[in-house]
């Protein structure tokens, strides 16, 4: 009877040990989310006005880069749990 109980544990524990060494695959980074978002270029004799148009057409698209990212870690901690 013993023997049963023992070779019960063992595959449990083979089990868990092949989960553990399995980890978890984590889908990759868009690379969209990578992006470094660059100034807007200074043209000579350009009114400031038109520079800081598109520098903050940037930052526009930077935060919407960063909310992507948000969303993307987001999606993953509540797929896979938050591992500590």
């Amino acid at each position: 009877m013993t023997g049963c109980s023992a070779t019960e544990r063992l595959n449990k524990a083979a089990v868990a040990s092949g989960q553990a060494a399995a980890g978890i695959v984590l889908p990759p980074l868009p690379d969209d989310l990578r992006k470094q978002e660059a100034h807007a270029p200074v043209l000579e004799g350009e009114p400031l006005i038109a520079i800081l148009a598109r520098e903050r057409q940037a930052l526009d698209r930077a935060n919407a880069r960063q909310e992507r990212s948000v969303k993307f870690y987001d999606d993953l901690t509540s797929r896979y749990g938050t591992r500590r």
